[in-house]
């Protein structure tokens, strides 16, 4: 499911805020392609970089959703991704919906933090 954002991020709650913050900042940071952000059950944020090796490739959010598993985290409240993609691949959506379900919103925003969408993993 698709759904319309408005362009101010101020409209987002701060929490969700602080998720494409730290997404902005880890892409800008690592001269990646993406950022992503992940916050699990318990409110702890996961920071994850594009990974490109000769050996291994993962999006920025699925090593996000990685990172939380490995840390513990058996839930996911929200993710964020900030990328100059028009949307999020399957399987990213599906990485978050293994661990947080179906409902499990996903924010997409351009590569300077501007909200343009949100998604659900499902």
């Amino acid at each position: 499911m698709l759904t319309a954002m408005s362009d101010d991020a101020s409209a987002l709650d701060p929490e969700d805020r602080k998720l494409l913050t730290l997404a902005r900042s880890t892409r800008a940071r690592n001269g990646v392609a993406e950022g992503a952000a992940v916050r699990d059950e318990n409110g702890r944020t996961y920071v994850a970089g594009t990974v490109e090796l000769p050996s291994l490739s993962l999006s920025a959010l699925r090593t996000a959703v990685a990172m939380a598993v490995a840390s513990g985290a058996s839930s996911l409240e929200a993710a964020a991704v900030v990328t100059t993609a028009d949307g999020v691949p399957d399987e990213d959506l599906g990485a978050v919906r293994d661990l947080g379900g179906a409902g499990t919103p996903v924010l997409l925003a351009a590569t300077d933090g501007t909200p343009r969408t949100t998604l659900t993993a499902g």
